[in-house]
């Protein structure tokens, strides 16, 4: 099992190694940086000091192991660099001389917006907390509903209620997010606004305009969340009905209930565990969905979070904090994945791997 999960994390590195190079290549020198950063006002100086320290004086090809030195958890840094950049872990090696080079291993760099000058980690991790909670509410609600609905519509298969949940799965997954988004933020948020008490757009939190605190809003989370679990809810019913169907033919059903066992503990104990599998992979490949693309979702009903501060991103040209959201997006499947395999073994010990 080490060895595997040890393969895995190789695997991974590799494809965020290629999302490194796709992002270098497709942002990096889109346009002029060094104008971005200054604005439309400065002197030649100014934007040659600009373009020294985002390496642009520099060939392509030193630009990239540049940046990639910059990413990378294992780095080789000066001095200097470290106490510019700020960068946070353990080095090694060097002298007390600023230009001498020390090797590392640190929180990757995402560099600086181009706009507030803030670190992208910065602004990331502080958006990121509401991607979460907008993501964990949306699967939640997608498990919560989608297997009982998919369990049942097994169960009682050819019935009315078999036909209604394909019905529904159907709609849910051919609908666009951003299509039901405007419909539910309009209905609820809008029109019968008076009556649920919500609002169009919102974040997790609100500020005191008086106090100038913080206190959670959670019943802004409700149409996002409910918007986002759509999709998901469907893919859930339908996998859960699908595999509850293979499962529930099976020889060791039918000697479940010659041993007497009632139908909820054979159906809801047994086998439904046996049908978990295909659920896991959508479950988990959802999330890291979710969480990455929660993009118009997040932009449609104001919430703070990565999706939203990516769009706001790319309507500024601000690429560090564009290139930046497409790395942590990217490391957020690669680790979800990771984990989806290794839960394959814990639900269903017939396929764990020696």
């Amino acid at each position: 099992m080490i060895r595997f999960i040890t393969r895995k994390i190789l695997y991974g590195l590799l494809v965020l190694t290629g999302v490194v190079i796709l992002v270098f290549f497709l942002f990096q020198g889109f346009g002029d940086p060094a104008r971005l950063v200054m604005g439309q006002t400065g002197d030649l100086a100014t934007q040659a000091n600009i373009k020294r320290e985002l390496y642009l004086d520099q060939p392509k090809w030193k630009q990239f192991v540049f940046y990639l030195n910059d990413v990378s958890p294992i780095c080789i840094h000066s001095r200097a660099d470290i106490e510019k950049k700020n960068l946070k872990g353990f080095f090694i090696g060097g002298n007390t001389n600023p230009d001498s080079y020390r090797v590392g291993l640190k929180v990757p760099y995402l560099r600086k917006s181009y706009q507030t000058k803030k670190e992208v980690s910065a602004v990331l991790m502080q958006a990121l907390p509401g991607t979460i909670l907008l993501a964990a509410a949306a699967m939640f609600i997608a498990i919560l509903i989608g297997i009982p609905l998919g369990v049942l519509a097994a169960v009682k298969q050819n019935t009315w209620w078999d036909t209604s949940s394909i019905f529904a799965s159907i709609i849910g997954i051919s609908a666009p997010s951003f299509f039901i988004g405007i419909i539910i933020a309009y209905i609820f948020g809008f029109v019968f606004s008076n009556w649920t008490g919500l609002h169009i757009t919102g974040n997790w939190f609100e500020i005191d305009e008086i106090t100038g605190e913080k206190h959670l809003a959670l019943q802004n989370l409700i149409l996002p969340a409910i918007t986002l679990g759509i999709r998901p809810l469907a893919i859930i019913t339908q996998l859960t009905r699908s595999a509850m169907l293979d499962v529930l033919h099976q020889d060791y059903i039918r000697t479940a209930y010659a041993k007497g066992l009632s139908k909820p503990v054979v159906v809801w104990k047994h086998a439904l565990r046996n049908a978990l599998n295909p659920l896991i992979t959508a479950v988990t490949g959802w999330f890291a969905e979710l969480l990455a693309g929660a993009f118009f979702v997040e932009y449609i009903f104001g919430w703070q979070g990565i999706g939203k501060v990516t769009v706001d991103a790319l309507e500024k040209l601000d690429f560090p904090v564009v290139m930046g959201s497409v790395l942590v997006s990217a490391t957020f499947f690669i680790i979800i994945n990771i984990l989806a395999d290794i839960l394959y073994g814990v639900v269903d010990p017939r396929i764990r791997i020696n």
